[in-house]
Formats: C-alpha cells, sequence, structure tokens
C-alpha cells in the first residue's frame, strides 16, 4: 500500500524547507498546458519543461500524475463563486448562482470533466470542502436539515457535472473541429435528419431544435430550477418552500 493515497494525506514541508518551486507553481502551469493543449498532453516531464524545473523540484510536492490531478480539480472548483447564507435574495438564488459559477469554471476548462472522476480523492480539496461547506450552510437557511441538505447538495452536483460533462465534450470536439457552431451544425445536420426520420418524435423535436431561440444557458438554468422544485416537494415542502424568497 502507496504511504501517501492521495495529495492531500501527504504532509507539507515547513516553510522553511520549501525548494523554491511551490505547489501554487506546479498547480498553475498545469492548468495553462492543459487549457492550452489538452489533457492527452499533460505529463510530468512536460511540464517540468515548462515550469524549467528538475524531477526533484517537483515529486517534492507531487508524487506523480495522480496527485497532480487531484490539484488541478480542486483548483477549478476554487474558481466557483461561493454561496452565503442569509443571502438576501434567498437560499434558492444562492444556490442558483453557484450551480451557474461551478458549470461556467467546468466550461472554461472543458478538459476537467474528463478527469473527476479519475482525480482520487478530490473531495478532500480545500476550494471543494469549502465549496460544500458553504452550500450545505445554504440549503439549511432554506429548511432542509443538515442530512437532507448533503442529499440535496449531491443531486445538484449531479446535475450539474453531468450537463456540463456533455456541454464540455461538445465544445473539445468543436475544438478540434476547427468549425464555428453555426458551420458545426449546418455540416451536421443533414445527416442528423436523416438519422431520425424512423423517430417521429426524436423527428419533431430535431425540427422544432433547429429554429429554437433559447440559449445552452436557458436550457441549464430550466433543468435546474426543476432540481430545486423536486427537492423542495420531497425533502421539505412546507418549510423549505416558504423560505426559498
Amino acid at each position: 500500500m502507496e504511504p501517501y493515497p492521495s495529495v492531500w494525506a501527504r504532509p507539507q514541508r515547513p516553510r522553511r524547507e520549501q525548494p523554491p518551486l511551490s505547489r501554487e507553481q506546479i498547480v498553475s502551469a498545469a492548468v495553462q498546458l492543459l487549457d492550452a493543449e489538452g489533457i492527452d498532453a499533460l505529463s510530468m516531464r512536460k511540464l517540468g519543461t515548462r515550469l524549467n524545473a528538475g524531477a526533484t523540484s517537483m515529486y517534492t510536492h507531487v508524487a506523480n500524475k495522480d496527485e497532480l490531478m487531484e490539484l488541478v480539480v480542486d483548483q477549478i472548483y476554487g474558481e466557483a463563486e461561493i454561496p452565503e447564507a442569509g443571502d438576501p435574495a434567498g437560499w434558492r438564488a444562492a444556490v442558483t448562482r453557484c450551480a451557474h459559477s461551478i458549470r461556467a469554471g467546468l466550461l472554461r476548462h472543458p478538459w476537467v470533466v474528463s478527469v473527476q472522476g479519475e482525480a482520487g480523492v478530490a473531495y478532500l480539496g480545500p476550494n471543494v470542502l469549502r465549496l460544500n461547506e458553504s452550500m450545505l450552510a445554504v440549503f439549511e437557511q432554506g429548511g432542509f436539515t443538515l442530512e437532507e441538505a448533503d442529499r440535496a447538495l449531491n443531486v445538484v452536483m449531479a446535475y450539474v457535472i453531468g450537463i456540463s460533462t456533455s456541454e464540455a465534450a461538445w465544445l473539445t470536439t468543436l475544438a478540434r473541429s476547427g468549425q464555428s457552431p453555426q458551420e458545426w451544425t449546418e455540416n451536421l445536420w443533414p445527416a442528423a435528419e436523416q438519422a431520425v426520420q424512423d423517430y417521429p418524435r426524436l423527428r419533431q423535436l430535431y425540427a422544432a431544435q433547429r429554429n429554437r431561440s433559447t440559449t445552452p444557458d436557458d436550457d441549464f438554468n430550466t433543468g435546474l430550477q426543476c432540481v430545486l422544485d423536486g427537492l423542495i416537494a420531497h425533502f421539505t415542502p412546507t418549510k423549505a418552500e416558504s423560505r426559498q424568497f
């Protein structure tokens, strides 16, 4: 068994023993590399070259690529807006803003959705912990018990990550194609229409979508509000609903 299965279990050196290269520099450079070249381009050797650092300096902070991925995933979640309990607009508005903020961060770094399931115990990262603690407090403000708040948070995050994964995959495909969203849609549409000819419901939906005026943001928010409606109805139909504004 490895002595440190997660970067979060790795003892940190006292400041006086820290080498010139910091963990923050490593993570920042890794995110920049991933944003520029994608997940397949990341390697410890390439990152070391980018940092002009030797292996010893890097491995002081990060034992391997798995630990590095824990760090970069936590870094991306650190970009999310932290909701505050007691928000004048109400708990539901705070959750909504936070969910939109998390989605925006995932789409700014579309590679992250492909590694979240492989990022070890990323849930122990300080940014993820801070975000989860705040979200739990906001749900409690809405009348949820702590146990209900935990379940509600899991449901919201599952929705956000699920939708964002599909959107990020499309953004990645679009970037690789070198086409604009309009060009991609126009080029794919004839094949899509042909594929659904024998499926009347899908054919009707595809025809309607071609002239739709809603945006992905609109669609995301509509689904999120359905999720929140369901949580209120299931967990606290009276108390939470009465305190949502």
